[in-house]
């Protein structure tokens, strides 16, 4: 995987990826760290978005396994919050009609 700064890419994009092989995959980076991928289409298109976001969805999942390792709630805890919510969603709202 190539990494090329945020600025380089804003500034010569084409030229920037030029260097880089048919298929491998570009991690753009800024002054506080990695930000993009990008990454190239090789088949089916949606296919491969489907895949995409499978992946986006299983490193989410495992940032907040994490995060509730690290920040333990109890099962009181989570039934207020969920009970809040559902009064929030039920209460009237101001200036609505119906």
């Amino acid at each position: 995987m190539r990494q090329v700064s945020l600025r380089e890419f804003r500034t010569r994009g084409a030229k920037a990826l030029k260097a880089v092989p048919k298929g491998e995959t570009v991690l753009l980076s800024g002054q506080k760290g990695p930000a993009y991928f990008l990454i190239p289409v090789i088949g089916d298109i949606a296919a491969e978005e489907l895949e995409l976001r499978r992946a986006v969805a299983k490193a989410s999942l495992r940032q907040y396994a994490r995060l509730a390792e690290r920040h333990p709630v109890s099962e009181e805890e989570i039934e207020k919050e969920i009970a809040a919510a559902r009064a929030a969603r039920r209460a009237p709202r101001m200036g609505r009609k119906g």
